[in-house]
């Protein structure tokens, strides 16, 4: 048995929760979402406290992993259109800096060139300070995306530190050579 499955989803009062044919259709105050859920193997109950619970129609090994998987993409989605997912990366280094410019983030990470990031429709990027950088969006899955992808830019190094991180991340420091 699935244990996060069987778990029951709270839905805010925000939140609107219409259920189609094979997906279900999510609005709330900060946008949007539609998630393709496969009918033939789950179905979706909403009761009268507004709790959101998933369950499947018939029980095998396959159905039992994609129970927990579901419900979680269903909860991150509810919690997408209400609060909204937020990731803070922190530029550590002599010279580094950050700045919008239109659609993109231009990055100096220590090259003999900057670095420019496309910023995608769906995600809000700010830049607090010069060395700080706010990622914020509906889709927990796409603001990871594009905080990892800015993060391979400058990977944190061992030695010194250097490079960027996301705040609250611990960079295990390696000792220099030694005389």
């Amino acid at each position: 048995m699935s244990k996060i499955g069987k778990k029951k989803i709270i839905i805010p009062k925000e939140v609107n929760l219409s259920i189609n044919d094979d997906s279900l259709d999510i609005k709330g105050p900060l946008g949007s979402k539609k998630i393709n859920l496969d009918t033939k193997l789950f179905e979706v109950n909403v009761s009268k406290n507004n709790e959101l619970s998933i369950n499947p129609k018939r029980k095998n090994d396959d159905i039992k992993k994609m129970w927990g998987t579901n419900r979680s993409l269903l909860n991150n989605a509810i919690i997408g259109v209400n609060r909204g997912f937020v990731k803070t990366l922190e530029m550590i280094g002599v010279g580094y800096k950050a700045a919008l410019k239109d659609n993109n983030l231009n990055l100096q990470l220590g090259y003999s060139h900057d670095t420019d990031f496309e910023i995608p429709k769906d995600v809000k990027i700010s830049v607090e300070k010069q060395t700080i950088i706010k990622i914020s969006g509906l889709d927990k899955q796409l603001v990871g995306t594009v905080a990892s992808k800015i993060k391979s830019f400058r990977p944190s190094e061992p030695y010194k530190g250097k490079g960027i991180k996301e705040k609250g991340e611990y960079v295990i420091r390696k000792e220099g050579k030694k005389k």
